[in-house]
């Protein structure tokens, strides 16, 4: 049950909108800013003139996200529109995807980086196909949290009844995805009914508002306590021309990698095994964003580390705990996404951007796609077709090194890239 009367979680949440088209995405969220207070002046005024130049009478709220000429014309999501606003309890990054299903990779670069999804439900006409998409790939790439928000009940007299119906049909989905904790709230955006503020149109409802709820929502999952990760994104000299003065330098041209800690942390003395090569090395010296020479680093740092050997290190290499290892191989299984408009071909190579490396990829074979009206996996199939998600096997020219998505997200994840084109046409977590 959620307690209303528990502390709040104080950090930063990332949250998105998704959910079908016409579902009152971008209308929630206007309605969350404005009724917050988290609208500017002139961001009310060019709202209003947009409406009025619709011939509307009244505000309309989704023109605050839709910021692209093409959806004001519209009327629909295209891109993702991010906004940033604060209560007293919390700071907020939300992203309102589109619903469209052109539209999906938008969306799954937005639920990527995402602590939580809201997914809005028309209380009218109730779960779609995309909304059922939109579910599994929130699951799919990692967000944890959801929470469904049974729009436009003012369509429905706000019953009681048609709220518990649709709630009974989401729950059952989602848990039949892999998530659990699940939760639902009544809402009507367009009103503002239990988007900051209750209105007196649902009594029988006893749970949070929207906001509260988000005000006490958990971020996402703390990476610190996995094993050591290290991206590198460059490779530099260190000299006395390129020094702060409180780094320790002694002197002696250095060679430095700097990156992000993917997860885990590293401290002074420790040995970390070094790929391509499985050299085994010890962090010599660790100097911070700063610049400043520091003992140990912990996750999501972007530093600089200095080996006690002087090895063959360039970007794309990844360092990592000796106790427990990535995987290394060059063949894999993958969940996949397709997101071109050129169906994927079994015979083209392509290239796969992974952490910082980059190597080129063969698909081997299709296990299975899953079907987005059933979620139910069909076999048989010698291609996808845009949008389409779907099990495979990969191999990969050069061995590389890797952990499950399932175990660690940010040695897990890939996208594959058209050389041709140089468009990014897929996106895959590691199985």
């Amino acid at each position: 049950m959620y307690d209303i009367n528990r502390k709040g979680e104080s950090g930063l949440l990332r949250f998105i909108t998704a959910g079908s088209v016409d579902d009152g995405k971008s209308t929630l969220i206007g309605r969350m800013l404005f009724d917050s207070k988290n609208l500017q002046i002139d961001q009310l005024s060019a709202v209003e003139a947009s409406s009025r130049k619709r011939g509307m009478k009244e505000v309309d709220l989704s023109l605050i996200t839709d910021g692209l000429l093409a959806e004001r014309e519209q009327g629909i999501t295209i891109d993702v529109a991010y906004r940033y606003f604060s209560t007293p309890a919390r700071k907020f990054i939300v992203g309102d995807s589109p619903g469209h299903v052109q539209y999906t990779r938008n969306m799954v670069t937005a639920a990527s980086s995402a602590d939580l999804v809201v997914i809005l439900i028309d209380a009218e006409s109730g779960v779609k196909s995309q909304t059922r998409r939109h579910l599994y790939l929130a699951r799919w790439v990692g967000v944890s949290h959801v929470v469904f928000a049974i729009n436009k009940m003012d369509k429905v007299q706000f019953s009681e009844e048609v709220y518990q119906n649709v709630t009974k049909e989401c729950f059952g989905i989602a848990e039949s995805i892999g998530y659990s904790n699940l939760h639902s709230i009544p809402v009507s955006a367009l009103a503002g009914d239990n988007i900051t503020a209750r209105g007196d149109q649902m009594d029988w409802y006893a749970g949070p508002t929207l906001l509260e709820y988000l005000e006490h929502a958990p971020s996402a999952h703390d990476s610190t306590g996995l094993p050591f990760r290290f991206s590198v994104q460059r490779v530099m000299r260190l000299n006395r021309d390129n020094v702060q003065e409180n780094s320790g330098f002694d002197g002696a041209d250095l060679r430095g990698y700097q990156g992000l800690v993917v997860s885990g942390s590293v401290s002074l003395g420790d040995e970390i095994v070094v790929d391509p090569g499985g050299y085994r090395v010890k962090v010599a010296r660790i100097l911070n964003a700063s610049g400043d020479c520091v003992k140990s680093v912990f996750t999501q740092e972007s530093v600089t580390l200095f080996l006690d050997q002087d090895i063959d290190v360039s970007r794309g290499a990844l360092f990592h705990d000796v106790t427990d290892p990535a995987e290394r191989r060059d063949e894999f299984n993958a969940e996949l996404c397709w997101f071109d408009e050129r169906p994927l071909d079994l015979h083209r190579s392509y290239l796969m951007k992974h952490a910082c490396s980059a190597t080129r990829i063969r698909l081997k074979s299709i296990h299975q796609l899953i079907d987005m009206e059933t979620l139910e996996p069909t076999q048989n199939h010698s291609t996808m077709r845009m949008n389409e998600i779907g099990q495979v096997s990969l191999r990969a020219q050069n061995i590389i090194s890797f952990d499950s998505f399932e175990r660690n997200q940010g040695t897990g994840a890939f996208i594959l890239i058209d050389e041709v084109t140089n468009r990014t046409i897929a996106a895959g977590t590691i199985q």
